[in-house]
């Protein structure tokens, strides 16, 4: 009888030294599997970084041409408006000018017609 009680001792001292090693074999280092290609993570890295500026400094060409864009619009706005302003002046001188001419002529035409008219 003691014999079978050790026996059975035995076995759970066995089955729990054997739990034991399951359990520290889950933190021991596995074996690394080489991946089919090998991946270089600093330069995906650097590529990625790479990318980013690229990105950023295509974003802010942008931002600096709309900004640019812009101000050549301003500019050729006042440069019309301008245009504008001068083209109405010379055309209300022009105005002037054809009215000047008008009432010189009509007073040319009268001063003719007394002086016919006195003969």
């Amino acid at each position: 009888m003691r014999e079978k009680e050790q026996a059975g001792f035995l076995e759970r001292l066995k089955a729990a030294a054997e739990a034991r090693q399951a359990r520290l074999a889950k933190f021991r280092p596995r074996p690394a599997v080489p991946s089919p290609e090998p991946s270089d993570r600093a330069a995906a890295r650097d590529a990625e970084l790479a990318q980013v500026r690229h990105d950023r400094a295509a974003a802010k060409a942008a931002k600096i041409q709309a900004a640019a864009d812009a101000s050549q619009a301003a500019q050729a706005a006042l440069e019309a408006s301008e245009a504008a302003s001068l083209e109405a002046r010379r055309g209300e001188r022009k105005e002037r000018k054809a009215l000047t001419k008008a009432e010189a002529k009509l007073r040319r035409d009268l001063r003719y017609a007394a002086r016919k008219a006195r003969k």
